[in-house]
This record gives C-alpha cells, structure tokens and sequence, in this order.
C-alpha cells in the first residue's frame, strides 16, 4: 500500500489515488515473457520490469519525481528510459539489463534534448532517436553501440520518430515541414539517410489532413506500414507498402475515430474504435477483410495489445469502475497487491445544442442526489483530446464531497471528427469557451446546478481556459481553479518547449510578432483585470510545457488589484507522478472550494 496512513480511517477518494494502479505492460517482441509496465506501487510512479515465466517483477526506476517514459528492446534485454530534471522534460536516455544492473547511457553522443520518438532494432544495439532544442529545432539520429550517431534529418519544425521495420532497413518519421503541427505528414528513410518514400496529404499546408504512423508490419523483409490517415472527416487506418507505393483502404464501417495495431505475424489487425467517449476492439484479418467483435466490457480502453498466442490484453475501466489490465483469455493480466481501489459512479449522457454543433458531456453526481447541486465544470487539456467514460479520481474526489461534476468534450476535442477538433484555430480558446457557456446553461436550466456555486476547473489547457473563462465570462463561475496552466500566452509561448510553439503557430497562424491580436485575443492576461471569482492556481516551477514565469505575470496581476487568489507551487514539471502530491494538490483545490462557494 502507498502512504503510510492506516487504510480503515482513509476517505475514499484518497484511497482511489493510493490503490496501487499499472499501465498495460509492454512486452519484447522476440522475447515475450519479458515485460515492462508502470505502477505506483511505492507512492511514485515507476518502471517495473516483469518476467512472466516466474512471476518475478522488478523495480526498475527509483527518482524522487517519478519515471513513465521507457521502453523495452524488441530482444527483451535492456530497459530504455528517460532520465530528465524533476520533471522539465529535458534530458537524456539511458538503459539498464532486464535483468538488473546499473544504468549506463544509451546514447552518449548525443547531448540532452527533449525527446521527439524512440525506436529500437531487435538486437538492442541499434537506435533511431528523435530530438528537439529550441536552438536546432528537431534532429532523428541512428544510434549504434559504439559508434558515433549519426543525423539523419534536421528541420526547424515539429518531427517525430514512428517505427523502424522489423529487420532495421526502413525507418519511418511523421514530420510537419509544411508548418501545419496539427497535421502530420509521413517520411520513409533508410539507415544511411536516403529517401524511400514521402506521403503528404496536407498538400503542402493547403489541406488540413493529417497522417500518423501507426507501425511496420512484424515480418522480417516486409515492406508494410501501418498508418492513420483523415481523409473522410476522421481517423482510420490503412496499409501502405512504402516499396511499391499501393495503399490499401480498409474503409471500415465504423461511426467514430479508429486506430489499428498489428498481430504478431502481421496476417491480421487489432483495431480500436473510439466513439462518443466510449471505445471497443476488434480483429480484422487482412485476407477476408472480415472484421470480427473482441468483448469488452461497456466503458474505454485506453489501450490494447495482441499477444503471439492470439490473445488480447487491454487496459480497461468506465466512470464507475477502476482500471484493469484484462485479457480476452478470461483472465485479469496484472493485479496488484494492496488496497482495493473503491468504485465510483456512473456517467451520464448530454447533448447540448452549440454554436458549432450538439456538444458532448459527460456527468457525474453523488447516487440519489438531486438539484441544483453545487457543479464542477472540469474541462479537458490538450486541446486535441477527450473526456471518456473512464475511471478518474480526480472528478470522482468532487463526487465523493458532494458535488456533480461536469466534463464537456467542446470544440477541438478529438472523437468526434476533424472538423470538430479542429475548429479551435485562430478563434483560440474563445471558440471552446462558447460550447462551455452553452452546457452551463444547459446545467442551470435543466435543474442540474446551482448558479450561485459553479466551479471552473482544468489542467494544462483546461487549467488555461479556466483562467480565459473566468476573464471572458466573468458572471458566469463562483470559483476557479486552474491547475498548470497559460495565464500569459505572449510569455508561455517564448518559454515553452520547441515543439509546442511550433502547435501554438499552427492555432494561432503566426508567432506573437507576426499575429499579436490573436495572441491577445486567446491570453487570460488579457482579460485579468475582468476576474470576479476567487483564483487558485498550482503551477509546477520545472514545467516546461506550461512554464512558470507567465503564470507569475498573471499573479502579478492579480495582486495589483488585490483580488482574491491563491497560488500552489511545487518542485516538478507539467504534473507530479508523486501519490503524496497528487493527493495535497487535490486537497487544496477542495478547502478553496469549500472556502469561497456560499454554504
């Protein structure tokens, strides 16, 4: 059990955030006993190793701050992971045997640098490394033990490493040269830097369609990509041999967003269907193009993997019930010891009528309760996501003191077509802002909330539309609460990461030089002096994505003028993977509601 408090007086929300949770594990492709998950068994989010023959499992990552990203070598023998600073999200990779052992540098020739991919040759020893600095924008290096690496592409924009194929030869990046990074477009290279082969359907930036690379097929010699396209309005799969240049549609005939994987002898797919915040898997096989039902139980899964014995293990979990690593064969794949995490409740359904369309939201209320409930309105970051029916302890915790809690998938969140998601540019911020105003009427009139005591809350980019919101509709919440957010979007664009500036010139169309009204339009600083409701707001002082010192602008603000407000700072960057602070964080955002909502 993470935390040292005794289980039997711990409240249940703290207990959901306690209860030990693991990712869907990672297994090496030609050693698939071998496997690799996240869990936060001690308290901080780390990498474990887990050999499934024995059963044994193995801390691999000890950091005050937490470990997530890593990878296995496709020979199981070597754990990659990413070694930064207290969460800036700047550093280097290094790796350490399966089986244990110190950690060595995986790449020592290359110097730290935000990570943009990672791919890795079944022997271990080669490395396709994607990389960005704001002084060299994005480089892709091959990397191999002992030798120099070696660049294979450099561009000022956004890239990112996609696969490289099962016998080495082709390695494909998703690149933005266009200057659209929200729209990818697809590039096959060989280990020597040549050119196989280029997809674009962004048509130079003309098109707003975008590609990713899902995968190359699992056969030695097999020419064979997986990619996602847009073409018909939202994602879906299909198979481009980058040797012949011959495209096969699979032209599924699903409503929503659709993702694909390969099975492990690449005859068949593991197809993902995500719709209306909830999502199913299914098998297509590739000579009958039959696509058949795998069962999953109503809710999401946020992610799935086929195994070489043809069975599928899948990260579950709805609003109600805690996640779980299930599998087709019946069984639960990884169940921690500990406390059991308790369940939550239901979501329901709504459909707003917008400016832009019916939006989407999701709600949650304490079971038998009826209005006008003081509300939560916690909106999404991204902005190219979306809320699904899915565990959260976070919305659950307000539920759990009484509150509904409202989760609105506004314009420029995916699930619900391109147009949808993107339907943000230019008007941003403003545009997602009008679908919120559109379901707080709705909460308000239908009964649901109490107009006198409305929350307005978000992380990253829902933490900046909590502050946009309370400047642009400043009669409309009672409190704020904005966790790692923008507050000043002239500042955060100057301090942020290369590849996010890159995304803020696709949404705004220019930098703040070239396109100041729109920066100014979209900035909560804009709109400070107009803030009526009380302002808490957390910010993480390594955050490289949000970063502090535009925050501390609009505090600066807030304190010209005496407002009512409230500011968190902690030692980690966009988030903490540390129970402890999750937990204080959360607990302070619910005294400060209590404080200032009317009794």
């Amino acid at each position: 059990m993470t935390g040292a408090k005794n289980e039997s007086s711990m409240p249940d929300w703290e207990k959901r955030f306690r209860a030990p949770r693991v990712s869907l594990p990672d297994w090496a492709e030609d050693a698939p006993d071998r496997s690799l998950f996240v869990s936060n068994a001690t308290g901080t989010y780390e990498l474990y190793a887990w050999d499934r023959a024995t059963g044994a499992q193995r801390q691999a990552t000890a950091r005050p701050n937490g470990t997530t990203d890593g990878l296995l070598s496709p020979d199981g023998a070597w754990i990659w992971w990413f070694d930064d600073k207290d969460g800036d999200e700047f550093g280097v990779w290094r790796r350490q045997p399966f089986t244990g052992g110190a950690d060595e540098p995986a790449t020592p020739g290359l110097a730290p640098s935000y990570p943009a991919g990672l791919a890795l040759s079944r022997d271990g020893r080669t490395a396709i490394v994607g990389r960005s600095t704001d002084e060299e924008g994005t480089t892709i290096h091959v990397a191999r033990g002992g030798e120099e690496p070696v660049e294979l592409n450099r561009h000022r924009e956004s890239a990112g490493v996609g696969d490289l194929s099962h016998d080495g030869s082709l390695i494909a990046i998703e690149h933005t040269e266009h200057g659209d990074a929200m729209h990818s477009a697809l590039r096959v290279l060989r280990p020597d830097g040549t050119t196989v082969a280029e997809l674009d359907d962004s048509e130079g930036g003309t098109r707003e369609l975008g590609l990713e690379v899902l995968g190359f097929a699992p056969v030695d010699g097999d020419t064979r990509l997986l990619i996602g396209h847009q073409r018909r309005g939202r994602w879906e799969p299909l198979v481009w041999d980058v040797a012949s240049g011959e495209e096969t549609d699979l032209a599924l005939d699903l409503p929503g967003d659709v993702s694909a994987d390969w099975y492990p002898d690449g005859s068949a797919l593991l197809i993902a269907h995500s719709f209306e915040a909830r999502s199913e898997l299914f098998r297509y096989d590739l000579a009958s193009r039959e696509l058949t039902g795998i069962p999953t139980p109503p809710g999401s899964v946020s992610g799935a993997t086929a195994r070489p014995d043809g069975s599928v293990e899948f990260l579950w979990s709805s609003a109600a019930e805690p996640p779980a690593v299930r599998s087709t064969t019946g069984r639960v794949v990884l169940d921690p010891p500990g406390m059991p995490c308790p369940p939550s409740v239901a979501v329901e359904d709504a459909w707003v009528t917008g400016p832009g369309g019916r939006i989407h939201a999701l709600i949650q209320k304490p079971a038998g309760a009826s209005g006008p409930l003081p509300t939560v309105f916690d909106l999404h970051g991204g902005p190219t996501w979306h809320d699904s029916d899915s565990f959260a302890a976070g919305p659950a915790a307000w539920v759990d003191h009484g509150y509904a809690v409202v989760r609105i998938n506004y314009r420029g969140s995916t699930g619900y077509g391109r147009a949808w998601t993107d339907a943000l540019k230019h008007r941003v911020g403003l545009i997602e802002l009008e679908d919120v105003a559109a379901v707080r009427d709705w909460a308000v009139s239908s009964g649901l909330a109490d107009p006198d005591r409305l929350v307005l809350t978000g992380a990253s980019w829902g933490g900046y539309l909590t502050l946009l919101g309370l400047g642009t509709q400043p009669d409309a919440w009672t409190v704020g609460i904005a966790v790692v957010p923008v507050a000043d979007y002239v500042t955060a664009y100057h301090d942020e990461m290369e590849a996010l500036k890159a995304m803020d010139r696709t949404l705004l169309g220019g930098t703040p030089e070239e396109v100041p009204d729109r920066f100014r339009a979209s900035s909560p600083l804009t709109y400070v002096d107009d803030v009526k409701a009380p302002v808490y707001i957390s910010a993480g002082v390594n955050d490289p994505r949000c970063p502090i010192r535009q925050i501390d602008n609009y505090v600066k603000r807030l304190e010209s003028r005496g407002a009512v407000h409230e500011v968190y700072r902690y030692e980690a960057g966009h988030g903490s993977l540390v129970v402890d602070e999750r937990i204080k964080q959360l607990r302070l955002e619910l005294a400060f509601a209590q404080r200032h909502l009317p009794a």
